[in-house]
């Protein structure tokens, strides 16, 4: 981040709490869009698990892009690991959340 990241705005660990925020985002996004898209009840395990493979590749492949082709940014395992966190704890989220909402309706 920068001269950015010097600020006392932020605290040590903001960039990956930042990863992990956009990721979970990303995820809950793209799964809603599955989900409404196919009028499903609930998130399917093969395109979640699709959606978790995409997304994991997704990050992996900034963080490429971010250490061999753009000189003034850096890859990083850690901001990769703070990816694949959010990307977990979407999904997680999602399957939760579509799980609690078909039991209330059923009953």
């Amino acid at each position: 981040m920068g001269k950015v990241s010097e600020s006392s705005l932020f605290f040590p660990g903001f960039d990956k709490l930042v990863h992990c925020g956009f990721f979970f985002v990303f995820v809950v996004f793209f799964s809603t869009a599955i989900i409404r898209q196919h009028n499903y009840p609930f998130l399917p395990f093969k395109y979640a698990l699709l959606i978790v493979v995409a997304a994991i590749l997704f990050g992996g492949g900034i963080e490429l892009l971010q250490a061999y082709v753009f000189t003034w940014r850096d890859g990083s395992w850690d901001d990769l690991f703070a990816d694949t966190v959010g990307v977990l704890m979407g999904m997680y989220s999602v399957l939760v959340t579509a799980a609690a909402i078909n039991n209330h309706v059923k009953k």
